[in-house]
């Protein structure tokens, strides 16, 4: 009788576990059916002539292609470096060749020169994107083997264009941000300054003045 009571006893238990269980599941199972999906909305469809009318909005060149078509020639570059901030500059030149390509979409420059005492090779792209009304620049050199890649904007009050992105510091592996700044000083003067960053801190890393031939 005593054996027969307890297993009544344990089913009773095992009857209402499995009830709190199938509820719980219930439970859950209704509160994950009333959040409502939230799906993206459809793009609208363009006919082909609209397509064709922003496509080639994207791909014709202006005012800011113009602008960078205004850099074409050869130009005199003296360099200065500084590894840490308040230290010492270092000083070197290069000769940069700048054309167009692809239509006048976009400006390459190639770089010649020395530094600290080895032959020094860099090349670099830029872009105006007429989607994003952005600048991207590319600069590659046999320095090294990254690409360094910025993104900004230009500013005709200022006659100069902001454009920051990353690097990797060679030292340690770790990505660092970067900031640009290249001004329009004459028709014939350019400046670049670049500022990096050491121990939280920002500082002018590189400038460059350039003179055209």
């Amino acid at each position: 009788m005593k054996n027969l009571t307890t297993t009544l006893l344990l089913a009773v238990l095992c009857f209402t576990s499995c009830k709190k269980e199938a509820k719980t599941e219930d439970a859950e199972k209704t509160i994950k059916d009333s959040v409502a999906v939230e799906e993206p909305a459809p793009e609208q469809p363009l006919d082909s002539a609209a397509q064709m009318k922003a496509w080639a909005a994207y791909a014709t060149p202006g005012n800011e292609h113009k602008l960078m078509a205004d850099e074409v020639g050869t130009w005199n570059c003296e360099m200065t470096f500084w590894s840490e901030p308040n230290g010492k500059p270092e000083k070197a030149t290069s000769t940069a060749n700048v054309k167009m390509i692809l239509g006048g979409r976009y400006q390459e420059a190639i770089y010649i020169g020395t530094m600290m005492g080895q032959p020094f090779e860099g090349k670099s792209t830029l872009a105006y994107n007429n989607a994003s009304k952005e600048f991207t620049s590319t600069f590659i050199d046999n320095m090294g083997t990254g690409m360094m890649v910025g993104f900004g904007k230009y500013d005709e009050k200022t006659k100069s264009m902001e454009l920051k992105g990353d690097m990797v510091n060679p030292m340690n592996g770790i990505k660092t941000p970067y900031r640009e700044i290249y001004t329009i000083v004459d028709p014939k003067t350019r400046k670049m300054e670049m500022f990096d960053m050491k121990n939280g801190e920002e500082y002018k890393s590189m400038e460059i003045i350039m003179k055209k031939k």
